[in-house]
């Protein structure tokens, strides 16, 4: 049974004014997400701030998560750092609070050989063998990537390696990837603008920046792709593509933390070296989520 099927957000760390984490904001938030029928949650992500977290705020956020949760979907936890002891421990922790699974993205700034890689993965998860490990491949934030036949060795050999979320942006190596697995590795999208793509190549899902504006689309395009309703979720692919482009006009998650306070979820701003949205991006996201059917909160 795949850790989930459907639509995962990634979902924001709410912050107030002076940097401290919002914990009463983060509830909203998931109940929200919960509410809009996303299939999971995964906190302290690239999207959740977690490389400017501090350890006990990262773990703690998890925590948090995996309570006010409680069950209703499952939860998956950013645990990956480019030091395998950093992300042991992170892993460790998550796991002992129940979490559904782990996210680990390839080592960054250091980043690794691919036999580094397959070490680096293998002793993570080895560390919590009742835990299943999602892989993050990201190459344009980590410069890492992890190849085809690294990724399908890792899910053939170490039994809770099962998935990988796919943000390389290239179609071409996910169809290697998933015509070498022949079933093997659970495949979620890592682009809002390649859900589609992704799920045509054998995917399941997305783990979303999208899904944290709209996540009722997010959850549907998905669902009526499942159902067999291919030209339903082309539809809400293609109408969501100008949103897609503005939540990344600027690195990510400034754009879709400007889009939450825009809806009136107040969550505050974002940590350094992140800075706040330029005006000139923030009208373009405005009127794309606007043009999306997203109401906005009255200046």
């Amino acid at each position: 049974m795949p850790v989930f099927k459907g639509a995962g957000c990634a979902i924001v760390t709410p912050m107030y004014d002076d940097g401290r984490v919002n914990y009463d904001k983060l509830a909203e938030l998931l109940e929200y997400q919960i509410a809009g029928g996303t299939d999971a949650i995964i906190i302290c992500g690239t999207t959740g701030e977690s490389s400017t977290l501090t350890h006990g705020e990262h773990l703690k956020a998890i925590d948090f998560a995996i309570k006010t949760v409680n069950h209703r979907i499952p939860v998956i936890a950013g645990t990956g750092s480019n030091a395998t002891d950093t992300a042991v421990m992170l892993s460790a922790e998550a796991a002992s609070y129940g979490a559904d699974a782990v996210l680990l993205v390839t080592p960054y700034y250091n980043k690794a050989t691919q036999k580094g890689l397959i070490r680096h993965f293998t002793t993570v998860a080895e560390s919590i063998p009742d835990t299943p490990v999602i892989l993050y491949n990201v190459p344009s934030r980590t410069g890492c990537n992890i190849a085809p036949e690294t990724a399908v060795y890792m899910a053939q050999n170490v039994k809770n390696i099962v998935g990988i979320k796919e943000a390389s942006g290239n179609l071409s190596q996910i169809a290697k990837l998933m015509s070498l697995a022949d079933g093997c590795i659970e495949l979620y999208s890592g682009n809002d603008d390649q859900i589609l793509p992704i799920l045509s190549l054998g995917g399941l899902g997305v783990i979303s920046v999208l899904s944290n504006v709209a996540p009722k689309e997010t959850h549907d395009m998905v669902a009526k792709f499942h159902q067999g309703d291919i030209k339903g979720a082309a539809d809400l692919q293609l109408k969501a593509i100008p949103l897609c482009s503005a939540l990344f006009c600027e690195v990510n998650p400034i754009p879709v933390k400007a889009a939450l306070n825009m809806m009136g979820f107040e969550v505050g701003p974002l940590r350094g070296p992140l800075t706040e949205m330029e005006d000139e991006h923030k009208a373009v996201l405005a009127k794309a989520m606007k043009d999306f059917g997203i109401t906005l909160k009255e200046a």
